[in-house]
Formats: structure tokens, C-alpha cells, sequence
């Protein structure tokens, strides 16, 4: 009978993690549908406002470029890696956290690379090797254009100051609930499109060209790093959902494999008892 009970308390214990799992996985879908419309509204004006950008960059001589342009000596890189707060998501944070060590060893072998983590995982992961110079983990407590400009405007002054000399962006980019695609963006400096010259672009700028340009790049750099971060936000709760629907699957398959054991062992307990209540009173007959 002990193992009837052990069989019993195993049932008890995935019935309780199948409740849990399937509650976060409709916490997560109800999350998961406001900010899938969140980033599927502010994508083609983020790609709009990055194309514009480009082209305008490439038509600027080269003494008049930004200063988020200058091209200088790689040797030090900054990485932002944007993973979540929370885990119980699949392989979402791994994904990131491989491919920024897989930058770090590979892609910039031989610079001096730094962490900057948006994000719990990110930081726990890359604390330990010291090279981590900010993490904003508390953005997702407020996820606001503000507060993500923030962020993008020290990077910013980072670059320009010349602390680093290449910024890049690793997080997920959201496709649909079940696949997020990993994605390494340079966030600085500003790579111009090479200019098309079948393209008429004799416009009339008001202001300047180069007042426009000025005035859309920090802009742009800002709508970039917040749609990376929207981007990653709606593939975790994505990530999630799948991953706990998956784990609620499994727990429901295991449920029903422990109580056909206990019906199994239990049906043997009491086949046992009546043969030897049989035994014991063809024994007093005899």
C-alpha cells in the first residue's frame, strides 16, 4: 500500500503543476495578443523611418555626416542583449545568450566586448564574467517610449564620446507565437545605404537636408531600440505560452499514465487480498 500512496501523491503533484502551467499559459496568451498588436502597429513605421533615414544619409557628402555615422577602428563593442525578467519560456533567454557569446568568441574575438542587458537573464548570465556596464531590467516593469529613449540616448552618448566604437542589438524578433527569430541589428554607427542613382531625389528640403538628418537620427535610433525591445517582449509571452502549453500537455499525459498505474497496482493490491482470504478459508476447511 506505500506504493499506492507514493503513486497517489505523484498524481496529486502533476495535477497541481498541469493547474499552474495551464494558467500561465492563458495569463500568456491574454498578454501575448496586446503586445503582438503593440509591435505589429509600430513595425512599418519603425522600417519607414529607417529607410528614410538611410537614403538620406547616403546623399550627404561625407564631411557632412552625422556624428552617429563616424566609422572608426573596431575595438570596443557593445552588445545589448534584450532578454526577459522571467523564465518558464523555452528557449527564448538561451537563444539570446548564446548568440552574444557567440559574439563575444567568435564574431569579435580579439576586442574588448561589453554587456549592456535589458533584462534579469541577460545579467545573471553575463554578471560572472564581469563584463556586463548596465542592466536596465526594470524597463519591462514600464514599457513606455520614454523610458526605453532613456536607455538609447546614453548609448548614444557612449559612442560619441568614444568609449565604444561599434553598438549592436541582440534580441528576438517576433514572427508568430511559436517562433521568434533571433536577430543581431548594428545599432551604431549609422551604415548609409548606398544611393541609387536611378533614383530622382532633387527635393526641396525645409530645413536643410542636414538639419533633417540631424533631427531624424536620434529619433530613429530611439524607434529602434524600442522596437527591439517590443519586439522581444511580444516573443516572450509567445515563447512562454508555447512552452507551457507544452508543459501542461506533458503533465496531462503523465497524469494519465500514473492513474493507469494506480488502477494497475491497486487492482493487484485487492486481487492479492481476495486470494488470500480465499487461501486462508480453503485452510479452516481443510
Amino acid at each position: 500500500m506505500a506504493n499506492l500512496k507514493e503513486i497517489r501523491n505523484r498524481i496529486s503533484s502533476v495535477s497541481s503543476t498541469m493547474q499552474i502551467t495551464s494558467a500561465m499559459k492563458m495569463v500568456s496568451a491574454a498578454k501575448l495578443k496586446k503586445a503582438q498588436d503593440a509591435i505589429t502597429a509600430m513595425r512599418p513605421y519603425a522600417d519607414k523611418l529607417t529607410e528614410l533615414l538611410q537614403s538620406l544619409s547616403a546623399t550627404l557628402d561625407e564631411d557632412s555626416g552625422s556624428k552617429y555615422s563616424v566609422q572608426r577602428e573596431v575595438n570596443n563593442v557593445l552588445v545589448v542583449a534584450i532578454t526577459s525578467n522571467r523564465g518558464l519560456c523555452g528557449a527564448f533567454n538561451s537563444n539570446i545568450i548564446k548568440q552574444t557569446q557567440n559574439l563575444i568568441s567568435n564574431t569579435y574575438a580579439g576586442k574588448k566586448v561589453s554587456v549592456l542587458a535589458i533584462g534579469k537573464k541577460a545579467n545573471d548570465a553575463f554578471s560572472k564574467k564581469q563584463i556586463v556596464v548596465g542592466n536596465y531590467s526594470e524597463l519591462f516593469d514600464d514599457l513606455t517610449f520614454d523610458n526605453v529613449a532613456n536607455v538609447a540616448k546614453r548609448l548614444m552618448d557612449m559612442f560619441t564620446e568614444g568609449d565604444y566604437d561599434k553598438i549592436v542589438i541582440v534580441y528576438n524578433k517576433f514572427k508568430n507565437a511559436a517562433t521568434q527569430e533571433v536577430m543581431t541589428e548594428q545599432f551604431l554607427p549609422i551604415v548609409p545605404v548606398e544611393a541609387d542613382t536611378n533614383v530622382n531625389l532633387d527635393y526641396i528640403f525645409e530645413p536643410s537636408k542636414i538639419e533633417i538628418v540631424e533631427q531624424l537620427i536620434p529619433k530613429s535610433l530611439k524607434t529602434q531600440l524600442f522596437k527591439g525591445i517590443r519586439d522581444s517582449f511580444a516573443s516572450e509571452h509567445g515563447a512562454r505560452m508555447t512552452a507551457m502549453h507544452k508543459a501542461t500537455d506533458n503533465a496531462t499525459e503523465l497524469r494519465d499514465q500514473l492513474k493507469l498505474t494506480y488502477n494497475k497496482a491497486r487492482q493487484a493490491a485487492i486481487t492479492n487480498e481476495i486470494l488470500e482470504i480465499v487461501g486462508g478459508a480453503e485452510a479452516l476447511n481443510n
